[in-house]
């Protein structure tokens, strides 16, 4: 029998609680943060209402309950964040800190597609950005506030809802915005809002979508049974100080959802996203006892669980396909568990790369993968045939929500050619995961203790256990998850005030963006929410409250030097947008003892990288020119570590005998700064070096952007490469950077 190759995506939908413990306590309802009810208006509705057009495609959703039940308050009106009460604010109202307030948080949204396809709106960011936060305070018209209140909420709203006539009418008026216009978007973000469940319904019961749960409030299961899980993976990992150990929490996070799921969809789940697709032998008996079916991970839990690593080729496609594209089963003695591992690489496609490309071409791109697993699959079978022998699944596993950012039109364009194309392939058939498992249930198994304890980054738990402020926050939540054993008497029913903001505080969120790792421009808000929601649970209990739950988690403090925090995108222009460098590595260059503080005028190196380019941009003091206050070329040097290859002397004249500057380097990117041309050279034997073609892009204008291909370098993924920069006038070395140091990351 042949089979085509069959594919699972399903789309992780998941924001944190922002409602204030505070206001509960006080019954108003406040959000400290509004990005449950922009994405509501941009992300959740969305996605499926496109997948519904192509009634062939079957694919999966999860939705968090945490999440649900924010979207349900924003829908019955009875939710409001700071964002949205100043947008039902008179501006004539509007005071001073409030007027401060909106100059500096509603241009939230990336710039390229939030904000620059839309005139007005893009009119008053380049004010801002020009003349300063201070400029607009003194001379902004209260319209200039009024427009800006509007465009914030009008450009979270997704095209796909653009044919609407009401918001057909605001896109053409473009500016001299109302309050009655402001409300009534408001009005229009609720009316959509209001959909998404039931839509998610609606399709399921067509038979379209499989909709799956999460533990309740997005909580690292692994680590509430035993915080000391962590050392699994890392063995050497800091540990809190007190071992949080509360095991008896996971049935409770379970339940919840559970019952939340039948009472909104007239059934029973079946999958479970395990919150960061975290796993451990010890949880598996209790997602089986509630009667889940499935669940999924991510491809490095599988390769630690069967001690295999995951090999791949230039294009990123793996080696040992018959591994990865099958569910497993588990066995529990609750019962049996099915289990799939998402393709990484192909998930972070979607989520970090294709964004920056033509649609059309990116979705090209995803089918173009999908085909080289078929025909590596079919290379492996026996009879080499044209067909698949065996149902072999490849599940793609995301966040359904943030990505689409940093698309064109939301995503639109993309989903559509996508769609367009499988739905004419009959070669691939996407599925969801239970249409799979159900006709073809797992041969192959993985013995439950023999499950890796670990989560889809790097396949541990260091991005929410380990670090001294995460750790902190930990030994805050196992002192009050104490204080709460220490009331039998306040049971979930009696007081489920302190339940709740128990299970809030173990949401896997704040641990995400505390310490190293993350970072935004509401680190400081997560902080207090986290602490609000312990101080809620001591509240419930009547005990006092602890004096450092006053004080925050983490000291926010200014620091230079820092790795990148995640994938960028950066168009190149030599503007520097600070949003498209926001989660670059960065290094600080004036500041530095040597060569380049005596005679450079270059302040800062960003560096960065997604699945189609490396990116590198220096800044540079204001109206330096090359050759004249700089050297005219620039001169990129590539060494790897720890891998043989052929590798020749940096082809510049006058370089100092001195590391790293002496060491043997495999390619070499020159770059004119005056022309602004590029040519790329390989190493080959006897120390030469031979030039190859190059694709790559560098501008200079208000700092110097550089983008290299990593088609150009043709590097196996997952390689470590370390990068200098040299600069030279004609050849001639003058100075290079970063001192005494390299620039380090792997190739994606």
């Amino acid at each position: 029998m042949s089979h085509p190759l069959y594919v699972a995506f399903i789309w992780h939908q998941h924001q944190p609680l922002y409602k204030s413990r505070e206001a509960i306590t006080n019954s108003a309802g406040q959000y400290r943060l509004p990005w449950v009810r922009l994405h509501g208006t941009k992300d959740y509705l969305d996605l499926i209402l496109i997948l519904e057009k192509y009634p062939k495609l079957h694919q999966t959703v999860n939705l968090v309950p945490s999440l649900m039940l924010q979207l349900e308050d924003y829908a019955e009106g009875v939710a409001f964040d700071p964002y949205l009460t100043l947008a039902l604010t008179p501006e004539a109202q509007l005071t001073e800190p409030q007027k401060q307030y909106i100059i500096q948080h509603f241009f939230d949204g990336h710039y390229h597609t939030l904000i620059e396809p839309h005139p007005r709106y893009a009119q008053l960011y380049h004010q801002r950005q020009a003349e300063g936060y201070t400029w607009c305070l003194n001379n902004w018209t209260l319209q200039d506030y009024s427009d800006l209140l509007a465009w914030h909420n009008l450009a979270w709203i997704d095209p796909i809802f653009w044919h609407d006539p009401e918001i057909e009418t605001w896109l053409k008026q473009g500016k001299n915005f109302t309050l009655a216009d402001r409300q009534r978007i408001y009005s229009k973000q609720r009316e959509i809002i209001r959909r998404i469940i039931p839509q998610h319904k609606q399709m399921q019961d067509a038979g379209q979508l499989e909709v799956t749960t999460t533990p309740y409030t997005h909580p690292i299961l692994p680590l509430l049974a035993d915080t000391n899980s962590g050392r699994v993976a890392v063995p050497q990992m800091a540990l809190p100080q007190h071992r949080f150990q509360w095991e008896e929490d996971i049935p409770r996070h379970l339940r919840k959802a559970w019952d939340m799921y039948i009472e909104r969809f007239n059934r029973e789940p079946r999958g479970l996203w395990p919150s960061e697709q975290s796993v451990s032998p010890v949880i598996l008996p209790y997602i089986a006892k509630e009667g889940f079916k499935w669940i999924c991970s991510d491809e490095a839990v599988l390769g630690w669980s069967i001690q295999h690593f995951f090999h791949r080729d230039e294009a990123g496609n793996v080696y040992e396909p018959e591994l990865l594209y099958r569910p497993y089963r588990l066995e529990t003695p609750s019962g049996d568990l099915a289990i799939v591992f998402r393709d990484h690489r192909l998930s972070d496609l979607i989520g970090f790369t294709y964004g920056n490309m033509n649609p059309r071409h990116a979705a090209s791109d995803l089918i173009g993968h999908l085909d080289a697993i078929a025909r590596s699959l079919k290379s492996h079978q026996q009879n080499k045939g044209t067909s698949l022998e065996q149902p072999w699944l490849v599940t793609i596993a995301l966040d359904g929500e943030n990505c689409w950012e940093y698309y064109q039109k939301d995503g639109l364009p993309f989903l559509q050619a996508l769609y367009e194309k499988l739905s004419n392939d009959e070669d691939i058939k996407l599925v969801t995961v239970s249409e799979f498992i159900e006709q073809f249930p797992p041969t192959a198994t993985i013995p439950a203790d023999r499950l890796h304890s670990g989560s889809w980054v790097d396949g541990n738990f260091t991005t929410w256990i380990g670090d001294p402020v995460k750790n902190r926050a930990w030994d805050l939540l196992t002192e009050a998850r104490e204080t709460l054993a220490k009331h039998p008497e306040a049971t979930e029913e009696n007081n489920p005030e302190a339940w709740e903001a128990l299970y809030a505080a173990e949401g896997s969120d704040w641990f995400w963006w505390f310490g190293e790792g993350h970072s935004s421009n509401q680190d400081e808000m997560f902080d207090q929410l986290f602490r609000e929601h312990l101080c809620a649970l001591y509240h419930a209990l009547n005990e006092p409250i602890p004096p450092k739950l006053k004080q925050p988690v983490e000291k926010r403090e200014v620091t230079g030097d820092r790795a990148p925090q995640s994938f960028i995108h950066p168009i190149i222009n030599g503007v520097g947008d600070e949003q498209d460098w926001d989660k670059a590595g960065r290094i600080e260059v004036g500041g530095a003892r040597g060569t380049m503080h005596r005679s450079s005028s270059v302040q800062k190196i960003f560096y960065g990288l997604d699945h189609l380019n490396f990116y590198l941009r220096i800044d540079v003091k204001s109206g330096v020119k090359p050759g004249q206050d700089l050297a005219n070329e620039l001169h990129l040097l590539w060494y790897y570590p720890e891998i043989w290859m052929h590798n020749s002397p940096a082809p510049i004249a006058g370089l100092p005998d001195e590391a790293p500057l002496n060491y043997l380097f495999h390619h070499h990117l020159g770059i004119n700064l005056l022309t602004e041309s590029v040519w790329l050279q390989e190493a080959q034997e006897n120390y030469q070096w031979h030039i190859r073609s190059s694709r790559a892009d560098a501008v200079f204008n208000q700092c110097l952007e550089i983008s290299v291909p990593w088609a150009d370098l043709q590097i196996e993924p997952d390689y470590p490469l370390h990068i200098i920069g040299i600069f030279a006038d004609h050849g001639e070395f003058r100075s290079y950077l970063p001192e005494n140091k390299f620039i380090t990351l792997r190739s994606p």
